[in-house]
């Protein structure tokens, strides 16, 4: 993620330091004002370029799950696109605001005013600044709610639904007061082709478009609430599901004003059109989930999504699986994929961090496939036995050869993992951890 939005910026700076140096840069006047001015076109550019970014990240687009590694780091890079444009958009502002103070340290002398530059008339340099001035409000306030994690998703979905409008004003700021030479400049053709995208992206988000393709309806088959905090729901879908691989995940929508949250599949696909998920209550939705639901329920579909799959898995390296808690879904998907033979044997350590091994109502499940799996082997963590560390991983075992953890559950129990793991192995050593959060 750190490489692509640093690639990112990279690409926006050289595009604006090229028409700098360019022939036909107008001047700003002295340099102490030419440096003020470009940091003020800078810091607009990136703000807007990286708020393109997360516009067109935030369609869920599938074709980019390849190469970025899956729907949760999509989102995740989606995030702090989102996060960076404000930030540079704050520095814009407060570069905007420090006219005066700059003009008292600096002097008036022979400067150009940033929206004397523009191609455009007064009037629309006036309404781009105006709206631009409030957008930037509305942006602080929605980032602030965002990264608020105690804030009700119930009530930040629809202030987020927002997103799409504020970005168009901001183009249309950025378009009536962008420097009308940058328009004949590379900057200019990457502007416009990231105009468009972000653009074409808020139209889809507005007429509910997103995700459209990929969405079917199905009824709730079955109910179990094996402990009271943990459902597990069947759900047949229509013909249109294109089936799923273990480990991948999906949106599901039990109540339209409630929307859509992500749940990773918990079953493996056998062509009947059924998914399972196993649901724990971690917020006030999923605690209300149990009463809302039953059999019969209609239930909305969009997937499946996700790189955590059994397919991608090195049969050559060491696997080493570890799930903490409901982390479990998709290694349950994995195992049971391997029961009908449509997968090659493969031998693994799964590691399955709970609370109480003896109340935990997935390790019966667990046991009863990891048995007929003879190299596949099944590690309980539990308190009375003591928490999973990174010696615990590598003792006794042949740490000069490569291994692959797959990883889901807590994030802290992945980071303190992953750490512990570099230090201790020497031998060659990937991570694959499932990163989705929605917010």
């Amino acid at each position: 993620m750190k490489t692509i939005l640093t690639g990112f910026i990279v690409m926006v700076a050289l595009a604006w330091g090229w028409e700098v140096l360019s022939p036909e840069h107008v001047s700003a006047g002295s340099l102490a004002w030419a440096i003020y001015l470009e940091s003020l076109f800078l810091s607009g550019l990136l703000a807007i370029s990286l708020m393109s970014l997360a516009m067109v990240l935030a369609t869920r687009p599938a074709w980019l799950e390849r190469p970025i590694g899956g729907m949760d780091r999509i989102y995740r890079l989606h995030k702090w696109s989102g996060i960076l444009a404000v930030g540079f958009a704050v520095l814009h502002w407060l570069l905007e605001m420090s006219d005066d103070l700059f003009k008292a340290l600096a002097g008036n002398g022979s400067r150009t005013k940033a929206d004397e530059l523009s191609a455009f008339a007064e009037p629309f340099r006036d309404l781009g600044e105006a709206l631009g001035e409030w957008a930037l409000y509305a942006l602080m306030a929605l980032l602030a709610l965002t990264l608020w994690k105690r804030f009700s998703y119930r009530l930040w979905r629809p202030l987020h639904r927002a997103m799409p409008v504020l970005y168009l004003l901001l183009v249309f700021h950025s378009i009536v007061l962008a420097p009308a030479g940058y328009w004949s400049q590379p900057i200019g053709l990457l502007m416009a082709i990231l105009f468009a995208a972000g653009s074409v992206a808020s139209v889809l988000s507005l007429t509910g478009r997103i995700g459209r393709g990929r969405q079917v309806s199905g009824s709730v088959v079955s109910v179990h609430r094996p402990t009271p905090d943990i459902i597990e729901v069947s759900c047949r879908l229509d013909k249109q599901w294109r089936g799923h691989r273990p480990g991948q995940f999906a949106f599901v929508t039990f109540d339209d004003s409630e929307g859509h949250h992500p749940f990773t599949i918990a079953s493996a696909d056998h062509g009947d059109n059924t998914v399972t998920f196993a649901i724990k209550a971690l917020g006030d939705y999923t605690r209300r989930l149990p009463r809302q639901i039953t059999t019969g329920s209609p239930v909305q579909v969009e997937g499946p999504y996700g790189r955590f799959e059994f397919s991608r898995a090195n049969r050559r390296a060491r696997q080493i699986w570890i799930a903490g808690g409901i982390g479990i879904t998709p290694f349950l998907a994995w195992l049971e994929s391997l029961q009908d033979g449509q997968a090659d044997a493969i031998s693994a350590d799964l590691h399955y961090c709970i609370r109480d091994r003896e109340v935990d109502p997935f390790v019966p499940r667990l046991q009863q496939l990891v048995d007929a799996l003879p190299e596949v082997r099944l590690h309980l963590h539990d308190m009375a036995s003591g928490a999973l560390t990174a010696e615990a991983l590598v003792a006794g075992q042949d740490d000069t050869k490569s291994a692959e953890i797959w990883f889901c559950g807590p994030v802290g129990l992945a980071r303190a993992l992953y750490n512990g793991l570099h230090q201790l192995w020497p031998g060659r050593l990937r991570f694959h951890q499932e990163a989705f959060e929605i917010r």
